[in-house]
């Protein structure tokens, strides 16, 4: 097939050819889909080495796993599906040491927590400065959750996705991602309050 009929083939037709064997099929699905894979994995991967890993990794599953795809919903949900489960799994099987989020507290860090505990509040008057700090102190307290618990918090607080977007990214049923959002911001403030109670 020439790259101009590639380039304007359906999704099924992609998905047909490259089952078929063609190499340019599929690296036309990769085209197209890499931008959304992409975020995807930055949402659990801060480098962007790592990001850019986990999205390779979610192509060679999705061309492993290609005839498993029915048609039957948008192949960019299924896509979705695929590189939010192998993120999960690359997160799982990343070695985590239980005193992660605890130990090895910078300076800023530190005064950042002291100034929690006198101000009881961790939004009010911060300095971009001071911003920054917080936003990595988040980072390293989300890294001590589990995969689905950062999953969820980075969703729905960080990139304000909805309930329905989230369920048809992670294939839950929107009961159970509010019961497990629930239970992951329960979990976060958990994790701060022991912070602040071991940083005093």
């Amino acid at each position: 097939m020439l790259a101009i009929a590639i380039e304007q083939a359906s999704e099924q037709e992609l998905v047909s050819l490259a089952l078929r064997g063609s190499e340019p099929a599929f690296a036309e699905i990769v085209r197209r889909h890499s931008p959304r894979v992409f975020q995807i994995a930055s949402r659990f991967f801060r480098q962007r080495e790592l990001a850019e890993e986990a999205a390779q990794e979610a192509f060679l599953k999705a061309y492993t796993e290609l005839s498993s795809f029915e048609g039957r919903g948008p192949f960019a949900g299924w896509l979705a599906r695929i590189a939010t489960n192998v993120c999960l799994n690359m997160l799982r099987s990343q070695r985590r040491r239980p005193e992660a989020a605890v130990a090895d507290l910078t300076d800023d860090e530190g005064e950042w927590l002291d100034q929690q505990m006198a101000a009881r509040s961790a939004a009010r008057h911060r300095s971009v400065e001071q911003g920054r700090v917080a936003a990595d102190l988040a980072e390293r307290i989300l890294r001590g959750l589990s995969a689905e618990d950062r999953l969820l918090l980075m969703s729905l607080d960080g990139d304000d996705l909805s309930v329905k977007a989230v369920a048809e990214l992670t294939g839950w049923s929107e009961a159970n991602v509010k019961t497990r959002a629930s239970r992951a911001r329960r979990r976060m403030r958990e994790a701060v309050e022991s912070l602040l109670k071991r940083h005093r």
